[in-house]
C-alpha cells in the first residue's frame, strides 16, 4: 500500500496532471496578456486604472472585460480537475483540451470570446 507521500508524488508526476498544469500555465499567460491589452484600450477611453484592485474589479464586473470570463472559467475548471481529490481520466483531459483549442482560435466571424480575441 502506498503512503500518502507516495500517492502525492504519483499524482504530481502523472502525465495527465502535467498536461493540464502546462495548459493552465499557458492559459494564465494568455489571460494576463489579454487583460493588459484590454486595460490599455480601456484607459485610452475612460482614463487611468489606479490600482490592481480596481483592475480586478473591472475584470470581474465591467462589461468591457466580460468577454474574458470564458477563459477565466476554463482556468478555474482546470484548477478543480487538478485538485488532489480528483481522479483524472484521459477523456476528461481530452475534453478540456478540445474546448481550449476551440476557444483560443481567434475568428473575425466568430461569436463571443473568439471574435473579441481576434479584435484584441
Amino acid at each position: 500500500m502506498a503512503t500518502s507521500s507516495q500517492q502525492s508524488t504519483i499524482q504530481k508526476t502523472n502525465p495527465l496532471r502535467q498536461t493540464l498544469t502546462d495548459v493552465r500555465h499557458g492559459l494564465l499567460g494568455l489571460h494576463k496578456a489579454l487583460i493588459v491589452a484590454e486595460q490599455l484600450t480601456f484607459e485610452r477611453i475612460y482614463g487611468r486604472v489606479d490600482s490592481t484592485g480596481q483592475l480586478l474589479q473591472l475584470v470581474m464586473n465591467d462589461p468591457w472585460f466580460t468577454w474574458l470570463h470564458p477563459l477565466s472559467n476554463v482556468v478555474v475548471r482546470i484548477d478543480e480537475m487538478l485538485d488532489e481529490e480528483c481522479n483524472l481520466t484521459l477523456e476528461d483531459v481530452a475534453q478540456i483540451l478540445t474546448e481550449v483549442r476551440g476557444m483560443i482560435r481567434p475568428s473575425e466571424l466568430g461569436d463571443g470570446f473568439e471574435r473579441s480575441y481576434y479584435e484584441a
